[in-house]
């Protein structure tokens, strides 16, 4: 560490229990000659840990039972570890369904083009019937953005993996991959180890941390140009706050049915369906008729889910504008999110009809009509958020609908997303007379980590209406998270914290608040960060 603390990751069973159950934690050794094993540890059944330090922190990376790979953050030389469900943790897999045992990771932290990063190394699975070989991938993340470099291990049969980075100008700058090899076969299996320096994989990595960096400013201009207005006195608009948590963008690169996240992330799928059209934009995507849409992949990505903090806490904002007005009295999907695995549940939606109606699907399962109306060929802000895994809320130009709303908690699985849609959702309905030329502009969706909300009037609704067809209250509250060791053991569904991590007190979801006219989406993307301190 920094501080001159030698650490080293442990893993320990408990021999109190009887089946004894897997645990990871930590030793430590400071300006002393005795080792200190950490007082706190992971929960029951994760194994194989990995450290690192990470700015005021140290993470630990571990391979759990169920299937996930969870990380936890401590602050206290692991006197107590926190999982980082809105980060890192639970998004890789921890083995290929079937019965193979979870492995360790490499894990490092490098300084790329003065940005702080975090490289992992990670067997990924092939999908095939019956193939349990991994492949090891180099992934990179700096904590909110993560992208999967590529392959390091060539076709070989990969276990357990680490990772080693030295700094350096030109030719002393050095990553280097340690990878197990199986050989044998299943009777008599055995181990060996190859080490490979990653030259080019480094080159792709500095690429990607450069992209990041570039369209973290055109973001920044995005803000600039919608709040000028209140801008002038910072002189550098919100380009810092409104990128803070900023996970996914998609804007310009549409083709071939692909809709590519800017920052190198996941890529959602456009679609045009029996009865609609999806053509490009410089920043978006115009969907025309019911059967366009765009799935953008949380769970549905497969074993590894970049956006699984989704489950807990997201902002999910678009600019959009409309061509035509729907004739018919079943409105059209604008943007929503689906649960289960096979994303047939719809969690939340907003939605455009006939009379130029707003309407919303609230989390309770409750849909709601705006008295406010659209113009065609005007645009809006639109946003829906996730807060707690349970409070759900959408914004049409600033203004707050389903504010109190909140799934029920009755039945203990969790319910997990499938995918965001935007533009439609999928469904068979076929075009109402009239509707065929009605379009959506769908331009510049940003997707946070985090509950953007602000204090101030809702909007004025209709009484509640029929809820659309697929729609469900969220009745199935997620699992309770316990960490053995001191101080506290349960851990709960995260709030907005900066660190967005389990078993800490927060409450500082983004706030503003004013008088007047609403601001628009942005500016509040553009103050959030000056409202929550």
């Amino acid at each position: 560490m920094k501080d001159g603390t030698i650490v080293f990751p442990v893993e320990a069973t408990k021999k109190k229990e009887k089946d004894g159950k897997t645990v990871s934690l930590i030793m430590y050794l400071k300006d002393t000659t005795n080792w200190t094993l950490s007082k706190g540890m992971s929960d029951d059944g994760c194994s194989d840990p990995s450290v690192v330090e990470w700015k005021d922190k140290l993470m630990m990376m571990t391979a759990c039972d169920d299937g996930r790979r969870r990380v936890y953050e401590s602050g206290d030389k692991g006197d107590s570890w926190t999982e980082a469900l809105g980060t890192l943790s639970r998004v890789w897999g921890n083995k290929h369904e079937g019965n193979v045992k979870g492995v360790g990771s490499g894990f490092s932290t490098a300084k790329i083009d003065n940005r702080d990063v975090m490289l992992v190394t990670l067997p990924v699975y092939s999908k095939e019937e019956d193939n349990s070989k991994g492949v090891v991938h180099l992934w990179l993340t700096d904590n909110t953005h993560i992208v999967d470099i590529g392959p390091v291990s060539g076709d070989d049969d990969v276990a357990a993996s680490s990772l080693l980075y030295r700094s350096g100008d030109n030719n002393e700058e050095k990553l280097i991959a340690l990878y197990e090899k199986k050989k044998g076969d299943a009777d008599t299996p055995s181990l060996g180890m190859v080490s490979v320096r990653l030259t080019e994989q480094l080159k792709r990595v500095k690429e990607v941390v450069a992209t990041w960096k570039e369209v973290d400013e055109r973001v920044s201009k995005l803000c600039l140009t919608s709040i000028a207005a209140v801008s002038k006195s910072t002189g550098d608009g919100c380009g810092a706050v409104i990128t803070d948590g900023l996970v996914g963008f998609l804007s310009g690169k549409f083709s071939d049915g692909t809709w590519k996240d800017e920052y190198l992330g996941v890529n959602a799928t456009v679609k045009n369906g029996k009865n609609g059209a999806a053509t490009g934009y410089p920043d978006g995507v115009k969907f025309t008729g019911r059967g366009a849409w765009a799935e953008w992949p949380v769970g549905s990505q497969g074993d590894n889910q970049l956006y699984h903090f989704a489950n807990y806490n997201f902002t999910l904002v678009a600019t959009v504008s409309f061509d035509g007005v729907p004739k018919g009295d079943t409105p059209i999907p604008l943007m929503g999110v689906r649960a289960d695995s096979d994303g047939v549940t719809k969690i939340m939606e907003l939605s455009y009809g006939s009379g130029k109606k707003w309407q919303v699907l609230c989390s309770d399962g409750t849909t709601t009509k705006l008295k406010s109306t659209w113009e065609p060929q005007t645009q809006y802000q639109v946003a829906i958020v996730l807060q707690n895994g349970k409070q759900g809320s959408a914004y049409v130009d600033g203004q707050r609908v389903c504010g109190s709303a909140q799934r029920g908690l009755e039945a203990t699985e969790p319910q997990e997303i499938s995918h965001f849609y935007i533009g439609g959702d999928g469904g068979s309905a076929g075009n109402t007379a009239g509707d065929e030329g009605v379009s959506v502009n769908v331009r510049n969706v940003l997707l946070y980590n985090r509950p953007l909300t602000f204090s101030g009037p809702d909007a004025e609704v209709e009484k509640d209406v029929a809820s659309p067809a697929g729609a469900v209250s969220r009745t199935k509250t997620r699992d309770e998270m316990k960490t053995e060791g001191n101080p506290a053991t349960t851990q709960q569904v995260p709030t907005a914290s900066s660190s967005h991590a389990v078993g800490e007190a927060a409450g500082n979801a983004g706030t503003m608040r004013g008088s007047g006219p609403l601001p628009s989406l942005l500016l509040l993307l553009g103050l959030w960060g000056f409202a929550a301190l």
